[in-house]
């Protein structure tokens, strides 16, 4: 039996994470075994740790989006299969990427037609920036080129799915699914949420459905599309907390977030996602996010814990330049943790812009 592989896309802070954990739980609840594969242009991803953290087995490929990394795509699916031998893989692509079905869907359909089925292509609409981007509101947003590659997302999708539905008002829903439905029209909308679950029986229907799906090959200018990506600075950081007495996991969390909000609203950047990760040595773990420049910090999972030694793990996804990321993550972090009485030593830390995308495959129609 082929593997049902089921991709869901959408732009950074979109709620992807949360969404495929959802649905690993709802396949699992039929009885079909999961596996996880994510993604991202450099290592130490707090979703990989998210997932695994949860009991997923969770594969990463890290370096580039799966349109440059397919071989090593296919390579982590394998190892999924070979060990957890899954009924579905669950993929989250990287959320500053485009192009996915010309690159990814169409080149698993033709090469791997006997091993993987492939899904309806989901892309979870993000309203803190997607109003603003629908609207043309260019004030406290990204550029054009960076709403450049939100907007491609949405024209590639067989569904778009209205995240955080249970947060706006029912005005505001309103609003944006018209202007989703205005500028791709005959792309169905379902209105979801993804922390509570609101609307996941109709993606779940959606997503077992079989037929015409994954073939809206983009026509797209790759140098916007480059130039679009190259803007985000982008941090991935590991960090070994340690402290003489126990503290308060959570609150470190919620405090380090509002500080880089606060620190890259005064730096100009727009955030695109700021997210941590908490974890002791129990396996215990929080979770806390910041998706755009004008929202508040959050816990999406909380720890409830206070531990004496931790570790951590900061994405941070902002357009400022990553040298100046960098340099202000390591100085919040260490003074929030100064605050607490903890030591924070730095393992590891990526700062990069990202290259130019080199697909390894690209269809120009479909199969």
């Amino acid at each position: 039996m082929p593997v049902r592989f089921v991709m869901v896309g959408g732009f950074l802070g979109a709620g992807k994470t949360t969404a495929l954990a959802r649905l690993a739980r709802m396949y699992q609840a039929r009885g079909s075994r999961v596996g996880v594969v994510t993604n991202d242009q450099a290592h130490d991803l707090v979703d990989t740790h998210t997932f695994r953290a949860q009991g997923f087995a969770t594969q990463e490929v890290p370096g580039a989006c799966f349109c440059c990394r397919f071989d090593d795509l296919v390579s982590k699916v394998g190892s999924l299969e070979a060990a957890e031998r899954p009924d579905v893989i669950l993929a989250e692509p990287v959320g500053s990427c485009t192009d996915l079905v010309a690159t990814v869907i169409q080149p698993l359909k033709d090469l791997y037609a006997g091993q993987f089925e492939v899904a309806p292509y989901a892309v979870l609409f993000k309203p803190s920036h997607g109003s603003r981007i629908l609207r043309n509101r260019p004030a406290g947003g990204f550029s054009p080129k960076a709403a450049y590659i939100f907007k491609k997302q949405l024209e590639e999708a067989d569904a778009v799915l209205l995240n955080r539905a249970d947060e706006l008002p029912p005005a505001e829903a309103e609003e944006l699914a018209r202007l989703v439905a205005e500028q791709y029209p005959g792309v169905p909308v379902l209105r979801v949420s993804a922390a509570t679950g609101q609307g996941f029986d109709a993606v779940l229907e959606l997503l077992d459905r079989t037929g015409g799906f994954g073939r809206k090959v983009l026509s797209i200018d790759y140098d916007t599309y480059a130039e679009g990506e190259a803007e985000l600075g982008w941090l991935n950081a590991s960090v070994r907390l340690t402290a003489p007495a126990p503290f308060d996991l959570d609150a470190l969390l919620t405090a380090v977030l509002g500080r880089l909000a606060g620190v890259c609203r005064d730096l100009g950047g727009e955030v695109a996602h700021l997210k941590l990760i908490g974890m002791d040595d129990a396996g215990a773990f929080g979770v806390g996010n910041v998706v755009s420049s004008d929202t508040a910090p959050k816990l999406s999972l909380a720890s409830h814990i206070t531990p004496k030694d931790a570790d951590l793990i900061v994405n941070a996804r902002v357009a400022i330049d990553p040298a100046v990321l960098e340099a202000e993550v390591k100085r919040v972090v260490a003074e929030e943790c100064g605050r607490l009485g903890v030591a924070a030593d730095f393992r590891a830390s990526q700062s990069l812009r990202p290259g130019r995308p080199v697909p390894t495959h690209r269809y120009a129609e479909a199969k």
